[in-house]
């Protein structure tokens, strides 16, 4: 079973930016495609985007494309997720997963697992 570490939250301005990592254990990593996902105070959680195993394929949610960009390094086990021109709407804590049912992105949030613990992200105006 994959474990899953999320760092690189924090507080930053609005139009800033910051890069989140998940690190992950287990030697079948590099199997998976991998959702990044957020949920701020007194909402859903929210899909943000993915990444396929390889990392030739990507999906993101609108709130996000064009702003955020999700990689991984597969020799490192970890993925990514770059987060430019911050605003304060994408205040939320953010979850990596595994996807664990294949098909077509987004995918439902019960498609995905090993939920790491999440990592702060709080944007400023």
């Amino acid at each position: 079973q994959v474990q899953l570490v999320e760092s690189g939250g924090g507080l930053v301005q609005a139009g800033g930016s910051l890069q989140l990592s998940c690190a992950a254990s287990g030697r079948t990593f590099s199997s998976y495609a991998m959702g990044w996902f957020r949920q701020a105070p007194g909402k859903e959680r929210e899909f943000v985007g993915g990444i396929n195993w390889s990392g030739s394929v990507t999906y993101y949610a609108d709130s996000v494309k064009g702003r955020f960009t999700i990689s991984r390094d597969n020799a490192k086990n970890t993925v990514y997720l770059q987060m430019n021109s911050l605003k304060p709407e994408d205040t939320a804590v953010y979850y990596c997963a595994v996807r664990l049912v294949q098909g077509s992105w987004p995918g439902r949030s019960s498609h995905f697992g090993s939920w790491g613990q999440g990592t702060q992200v709080t944007v400023s105006s």
